[in-house]
This record gives structure tokens, sequence and C-alpha cells, in this order.
């Protein structure tokens, strides 16, 4: 859908302190500007930004319940007991269990992991999980990324005699579970200073205040650095703070030194001696490591994950691959089928939000999908599928709208729910459907704003082609890692013309191979559209047109810039 432009333009004020700080740091002002956009106003700050040190971790002990935690696990290890790390299904749940027990594994060896079936057991713990684990004699459960809403399977545990560390990132309730400890950033009463840690990073926590109580260096705990960079990356948690930190030496020892079980990943996904980035870990890796849980059991990535053997460890990539590629046809199918159904309703009546629901859809790929109709009709997004009478479902918002809420507003017609504020999962009866499905309508309508209804690219900054030098280039690349709050910067140039030479490209006619000028100067940009052979003609009319993008090294020819075109519109003037 064409796409609303949003553009502060700078004060007389903000160009002073962009063209200061510029000078100081050695940076262009247009440099100096997207940092101070960012809240990196001084030199000393942007020092900081520009080189994440690992010294600068937050003290794990300052998190609530981190000590009693640690002490549980070391009485466990000091009593031999058996210890069962539990983990959710998804990337950042299989990456928690995989560093976690890694880690412990070095120093401990009566220990095993588990990944709940997503088809037999469903999202979070288990009766079935906690039955198999009073058989085999465990006695602590350190679980990762979900059991802060288990309140009852964690009691049935305790009754079993099995403690639970929980180490999640999900908004708990205003209730806990009977834990022995509760590691979340997100309690209400949290005295942790960094609210945004992904599950993986919690679960870091613990392994780093363990290991800090029991003197192990923390150089242990360096090559299992990747697996946050993934989590972080996959989880679409902010990277700020503390998780920049993470995610900037998590991709550092992706590149320099991956563990077996991700380099093989990366052997099948053809990045072999490319510079990784955080975007093929969004498009290529994690989407593998999630199709196992999707498709399978997510104990197959795990599996894969804490792998030594490299030649076992391609047999394993290859089977998810396989995986992945069986969850790319059945998402396509799936949604195609759900654009239908929104066709029809939209010839009824126009809501500002979307559910679905079919019986036939599969359970791990519904996530996809609903991703996919936010994506495309830019509103808050249910989608669900029905097995014994149980709706099961994902849920993912649009910029701005918290779906958490939305969600948590019909909590009493749910079995259960949890999640962020941008993707949520829930569970409810199926004759409870229909009241649910009009019960978010009717939250959405009251609460959603216009400009959350509209898809928005937020400019960063307006330039001439003539200020896109390789030192913008080369400066812009450390503002990477790039994620949630710290996106790629959007930059906009107005009264462009196509050089001659555009042409449309692609399997389908789908893509637009762009060379173009600006009325500013004689520089000729090369630049690619994705997705916009609609605007073909129109650049070739020799109208001028304007163009939001960001800049990109041509990864064919190295050292070249290219111009990764977001939208185009045609110039007013």
């Amino acid at each position: 859908m064409a796409s609303k432009w949003r553009y502060n333009k700078p004060t007389d004020e903000r160009r002073k302190a962009a063209a200061e700080l510029g000078e100081k740091i050695g940076m262009s002002p247009i440099m100096a500007d997207l940092l101070i956009q960012r809240g990196i106003k001084t030199e000393s700050a942007a020092k900081r930004f520009f080189r994440p040190m690992l010294n600068e971790l937050i003290d794990p002990f300052l998190m609530n319940d981190m000590d009693i935690a640690v002490d549980r696990l070391n009485d466990a290890m000091g009593r031999k007991e058996r210890i069962m790390v539990y983990g959710d299904y998804d990337v950042d749940g299989c990456t928690a269990v995989a560093l976690v027990y890694k880690f412990l594994q070095q120093f401990y060896s009566n220990i095993e992991y588990y990944i709940p079936d997503r088809y037999e057991e469903g999202y979070g713990v288990s009766i079935k999980a906690i039955d198999y684990a009073k058989e085999q004699g465990v006695k602590l459960i350190i679980i990762l990324d979900c059991g802060i809403k288990a309140f009852e399977e964690i009691s049935y545990a305790k009754e079993q005699g099995i403690d639970f560390i929980i180490c999640d990132h999900h908004v708990p309730d205003d209730t806990m579970p009977a834990a022995i400890a509760i590691l979340n950033p997100k309690r209400a009463d949290s005295t942790y200073p960094f609210h945004h840690l992904s599950g993986c990073g919690v679960g870091f926590k613990l392994m780093q205040a363990f290991a800090k109580n029991n003197g192990i260096p923390f150089s242990r705990l360096i090559p299992l650095l990747d697996f946050c960079a993934v989590s972080i990356a996959a989880d679409i948690v902010p990277v700020i703070g503390e998780n920049r930190i993470l995610a900037f030496h998590g991709l550092k020892q992706l590149n320099q030194s991956a563990s077996v079980g991700l380099r093989a990943i990366i052997e099948i996904c053809n990045l072999s001696g490319k510079e990784l980035t955080m975007s093929d870990i969004i498009f290529k890796i994690g989407p593998r490591i999630n199709a196992s849980g999707r498709m399978q059991n997510g104990k197959e990535a795990v599996e894969l994950l804490v792998e030594r053997d490299l030649q076992r460890a391609l047999i394993e990539a290859n089977r998810i691959n396989e995986y992945n590629e069986q969850r790319k046809d059945i998402d396509k199918q799936m949604t195609e089928e759900a654009n239908e159904i929104v066709a029809r309703l939209e010839s009824q009546n126009h809501q500002q939000s979307i559910v679905l629901y079919d019986n036939n859809w599969k359970k791990g790929v519904v996530g996809i999908v609903a991703s996919r109709l936010s994506e495309i009709y830019y509103r808050p997004t249910v989608v669900l599928t029905v097995i014994n009478g149980i709706a099961s479902g994902s849920a993912r918002s649009v910029a701005g709208f918290d779906i958490y809420d939305a969600i948590k507003s019909c909590r009493d017609l749910l079995v259960n729910f949890g999640g962020h504020t941008y993707a949520a999962g829930l569970t409810l009866k199926q004759e409870n459907i229909q009241p649910f499905i009009e019960r978010f309508h009717k939250y959405v309508d009251e609460h959603i704003l216009p400009e959350q209804t509209e898809a928005v690219l937020d400019i960063d900054a307006e330039i001439d082609f003539k200020d896109i030098t390789k030192k913008l280039l080369n400066d812009l690349k450390k503002l990477a890692p790039h994620g949630a709050n710290n996106p790629k910067p959007l930059f906009c140039t107005h009264n462009v013309y196509d050089y001659g030479t555009s042409k449309v490209v692609g399997r389908n006619q789908e893509h637009i191979k762009l060379e173009l000028v600006d009325s500013q100067s004689s520089n000729v940009m090369n630049g690619i559209a994705f997705g916009q052979s609609d605007a073909a003609r129109y650049i070739k009319s020799k109208h001028s047109f304007d163009i939001v993008y960001t800049i990109e090294e041509n990864i064919y020819k190295r050292g070249e810039i290219q111009l990764q075109i977001e939208d185009i519109q045609p110039s007013e003037n």
C-alpha cells in the first residue's frame, strides 16, 4: 500500500548542534544529525555508541531474584540434582536453551534440555513435560522465553518436588507463578535498569551472574554471544542499550567464530564469506531455526545449535532447511486463502482490524500469515486455527498500537495469552471465537489512532546526490547493528530523473533497476526498487519524482554505493 512520508525538518538549533558535533567526531553534519535524532548529542556518547563495550554490560545481580536463582543453581549442582533447561520452540527460545545448556554443560553433566511440541503440548510449560521431568528425576527446571503465566503448571511441579527458575521477558500479570526465582526485566517491581532484553538475553544474564558468582572468567561467555545476536534480531526487541552491546559483539562472534550449528545454517543459506548483518538473521537464519518448531519439533533446532561436529550439523541443517521449504509452501497457500477472506470482508464493511480463523490452517504458520496481513493491510491482525475445539493463534500489530493490551481486554474469553506490544499469542475455546472477534474489533476501533492506520516512512534527512559519498557510506555502517528503535536511516531526495537506462527486472518483472540523476548535481546513482514495477511507466516518462531510500553497499561490487528505494512518488513541482 502507498506510504505516507513524514519528515520533521531540523530547527536552526538542531542544525547548529549537528555542525558542532560533526566537527568534534570528524563526520558530516548529516551524520551528526542522525546521531542527535537517536538521542546521542555529545562526543563521548557518540564514541560509546560506535564502540559498544562488553565491560559496559549491566551487573546481572541488579535483576530481581538473581541472587536467589544463582544460589538455587549452585545448590542443585552441589547436590548433583538433575537439571532441565526448558524453552519455547521459536528462535528466541531455542537460542536461549542452547546458550544456557552449552554453558552449564561445561561444568556440570547431570543436565538435559526440553522443547515442548507445539502441536501436542502447546505454548509454554506443559503438564506432560513436568511428568516427564518427574520420571527423569529432575529437581530444577530453568525455563526460558516463557513461563511467566504458567501458574497451574508451576504449582503442579512444586507438588512434584520440582523447582522453577523463570527467565522470561513477556509482560507478567499482576500476580506471578510460584517459582523459586523469576527473572524478568518487565516485572512491575523491576530493579533492573534495562527492560527490553530478549528471552535469550535474560538467559545470558543468568549465566553471567552464575559465572561471576563462581569465579568463571567472563571470556568463557563470549563464544555464546552469537546466540544473543540471533535472538535479538529474530525476536525484534529494541537494538538499544544493553541489547546493542549484545548484538554488536554477538554479530562479531557470528562473523568471526560462529558456533558449529550456526555455521552450518550459514552454509546452507549460502552466506559463507559474507559479512553477516541483522537482516541476514531476520530473513535467512531465523526462519530456518523457526521452521523446526513450526513444522516438526523445535528440539531439532536445539540439537543443531548445540552440535559440536560440523558434518553432523550440516546434515541437521539440511533437514531444517527442508522444513523451511515446506513452511514456505504452506505459508504461501494460507496467505492467499486469508487474502481472499479479507477481500470478501472488505466488500461488506471496513474494519480497523483483522481477525481470521480456519480449521485447516497449520498452527505453526499462523504467526507468519498474521505478519503478512498486517504488512499488506496495515491493521492489527489475529489469525487463528482450531484443533479439537480449541482455537490458538498469533497476533501482529502496526507501529504504535499495543496489541497485547487489545488482547488483554478480552482475557475473560481466553484460555491463555501472552506476548509483547507488537506480537502476541492466544488460545480460546471455539465457542468464544465470535465474541472475541466482536470485542477485539470494538477495542481496536476505540483505541487506534488515525495515524496508526496507514504505513508511514519516517525520513531522517533530505539530501542531494552530491551528499552521498563513500565517506558517508562508511560512517553509516557505524550505526549498525540495526533493528527495532535503531532502524537504518531513511533519506529523501526530491526532483530526480531517470538517466535513461532504468529497467524492470526480476523473474516476474516485479523490480526496477534504476540509474538516476537529481537536479542539484551530475552524479548518477544506482538504485534498486523491490516490488515497485508499477512505477516504471512514470519513471520512463521523463517527469521528475521524489524517492525515499536507504544507502547501501552493492554486495556484488564492493565499495560501490547503491540506493535501496523504499518508495517513489511524483514530484509536486
